[in-house]
């Protein structure tokens, strides 16, 4: 791996700006070293490492079918198209890149049949079926199906659930168009290839299929290598548990309706069922109305929900009596069929007064839909069981696993006893290039006035930057609380999440320079600004989840139940893991630089700030608020003269 990675090595030679650090080639060394020896493997690779090409290249070299997973379908794509060719060019391995693949969820990928009953809908718009033909042509000329290569389609467009399957509505083998399907070409090509990309979310949805019985969707591999291992567990309680909404249940009446009419099954008693299944959804949102949006789910508390649920269960058995009567009049009814049993057994969970099973259940109210989950408690015991099956080396690696340089937490969520750990800091000079600016006299968090103050505290410093600022909140309502504050009050563009898409907030964000943005837990982390379009990271508070979240609270409870500390097993941890994702948006790059604001008082008024501090990278602090402007204007003046030399 030395040679590899280091000074003289083929990286070095063929990647430009491609610098060798002995972290990295401790990283690598530590997952070649897993992967000879069959053992697991728990790494946390501070931001700089370059954990991407310390996993790459002993997978590569070691010449095994690896897995490799990723936190995002964009990390994913990334991954594939940028990283990988860059490492096969590197060791002279280009020839191999037919022998990768890239693989996503079913819901990816054009579903040639739904294609097809979508065009013969009428009950679309005309624009909506110009852009059906489009895809129609392109259906023709695509060797991957991939919706993300294909015509111009918002994810959230009408039109994409219509053109693509889901595990309930796909036909599987009983498909007219099986042998021409997108996805089952993908996972075929997977089944030949030494390297195959994935996400947690395909990752785990295999474990759940392979559970229920219907075989593998992914290949056997030698070795599975999970990035933003982070996330994996908590990801990990959607597959584990059971979920209910009420889009699923409108896509079922649906596809009832659509496909009775393509066949002339639709009887006026077939359609008055499927309008009273409508309204039997419909009830269930209001009776769910008046409460907190997402909520424990009580039967008992809540009789008319509940009394919704039972009717539409009904509604459901209905709708299955009378699909059976009509027999096999087509595969799509005959599916349908099943997903309204399923949809009806998913129900009974909510029902019941009492579930014997450990898990949560919670309702959670978007606008005006609804879902309706079972979570387990913990993923620990499923995710170590289906780790150990495995019987092969599992690498999990993230720049957030550690606690005070610990990885007892992390290990205990993924339910995994035996496995080596390994815990490298950043090779970046955060002493020289950051600094830590902790506020003095900030009221109490819980003071109205609090984030007012975390508004005026960074003004000055905003104004200092050279750069662009990121404000990073805990909550929607302290985000357009400062939004209010900060308007009119500084001449920076102001971008706050909500007001674009997220990539378009972003691109704007590098492209003005000097821009600030208001951003929540989906600006904590997977954001990359390199350079000096980004100089100063506030954060407002420390991320301690909500203690009224169901799924949080009952975890809560377990453990104090099991004679445990909720908080110091469970409530820290977690917070000290979401500020490092946070406060890892600063340094991006060698030669960013920066300040990073942390408002909250209680990192110095409570004894558990320090392991808030102790699990930081090791930059200068400070709590004057002018030694922190003049450490931005210095990077200001840094710049200025870079600018001149170059010019």
């Amino acid at each position: 791996m030395e040679h590899l990675l280091g000074q003289q090595g083929p990286l070095a030679e063929h990647i430009p700006g491609f610098r060798p650090r002995s972290e990295q080639i401790r990283l690598a060394e530590a997952v070649a070293d897993a992967m000879n020896t069959d053992r697991h493997l728990l790494a946390e690779a501070g931001t700089g490492v370059g954990k991407t090409f310390a996993y790459l290249v002993p997978a590569l070299a070691a010449r095994k079918r690896v897995l490799i997973s990723t936190g995002t379908r964009h990390l994913q794509d990334q991954l594939f198209h940028r990283d990988l060719p860059l490492v096969l060019d590197a060791l002279g391995l280009s020839g191999e890149a037919e022998r990768m693949a890239l693989l996503k969820g079913r819901s990816n990928y054009l579903c040639l049949q739904r294609l097809q009953d979508a065009r013969e809908r009428d009950d679309l718009a005309r624009e909506d079926h110009g852009a059906l033909e489009q895809l129609a042509t392109w259906a023709r000329e695509t060797e991957s199906g991939d919706l993300a290569e294909g015509p111009d389609i918002e994810e959230d467009s009408r039109l994409w659930p219509l053109v693509t399957s889901t595990a309930d509505n796909c036909l599987g083998q009983q498909c007219p168009l099986y042998d021409e399907c997108f996805v089952l070409r993908a996972r075929q090509r997977a089944m030949e290839c030494q390297v195959v990309v994935v996400n947690h979310h395909l990752l785990l949805a295999d474990f759940a299929l392979r559970e229920e019985g219907f075989g593998e969707l992914l290949p056997r591999a030698d070795a599975v290598i999970v990035d933003e291992a982070h996330q994996l567990p908590e990801t990990a309680g959607r597959y584990f548990g059971t979920a209910v909404s009420g889009r699923q249940l409108r896509d079922l009446s649906g596809d009832i309706l659509a496909e009775a009419l393509k066949t002339g099954s639709l009887s006026s008693q077939l359609r008055e069922d499927l309008d009273a299944l409508v309204t039997a959804t419909i009830a269930l949102r209001e009776a769910l109305d008046g409460g907190e949006r997402r909520r424990r789910w009580e039967p008992e508390t809540e009789p008319d929900a509940t009394e919704a649920v039972d009717l539409l269960s009904n509604r459901l058995e209905t709708i299955n009596t009378h699909l059976e009567a009509i027999g096999s009049s087509s595969r799509t009814l005959d599916n349908c069929r099943r997903r309204a049993l399923n949809l009806r057994d998913r129900l009974a969970l909510f029902s019941e007064q009492e579930n014997e099973e450990p898990v949560v259940r919670w309702v959670e109210l978007i606008g005006r839909g609804f879902s309706l989950h079972a979570t387990p408690l913990s993923s620990a015991e499923h995710l170590g069981e289906w780790i150990g099956q495995a019987e092969i080396p599992w690498i999990f690696t993230s720049a957030t696993l550690a606690v005070r340089g610990e990885l007892d937490h992390f290990r205990q969520r993924l339910g995994v006893a035996e496995a080596d750990g390994l815990v490298l800091g950043s090779p970046f000079d955060y002493p020289n290039n950051a600094l830590l600016f902790h506020p003095r006299d900030m009221p109490d968090t819980r003071d109205p006035g609090f984030t007012r103050a975390v508004v005026e505290e960074a003004l000055p410093l905003i104004e200092a930057s050279p750069g662009g600022s990121f404000l990073l909140f805990t909550s929607h309502r302290a985000l357009q609380a400062a939004a209010r504050e900060l308007r009119g009050r500084t001449d920076r563009r102001l971008l706050v999440q909500g007001e674009a898409p997220r990539p378009q907030l972003l691109e704007t964000f590098r492209t003005s320079g000097d821009a600030v943005l208001l951003g929540t837990h989906s600006f904590w982390e997977g954001v990359d600004v390199k350079g000096p379009a980004l100089s100063l990271v506030v954060i407002d508070k420390l991320p301690f989840a909500s203690p009224g979240d169901p799924v949080l609270e009952a975890r809560i409870n377990a453990i104090r139940e099991s004679g445990g500390s909720p908080f110091m097993d469970w409530q820290l941890p977690q917070a000290v893991i979401a500020l490092k994702q946070g406060v890892g948006r600063l340094i991006r790059d060698v030669n960013d630089h920066g300040v990073m604001m942390l408002c909250d008082p209680r990192l110095l008024r409570r004894g558990y700030g320090r392991s808030f501090l102790e699990s930081l990278p090791d930059m200068g602090r400070t709590r004057e608020t002018e030694e922190a402007a003049a450490f931005l204007r210095r990077l200001a003046v840094k710049e200025d003269t870079a600018r001149e030399v170059t010019g």
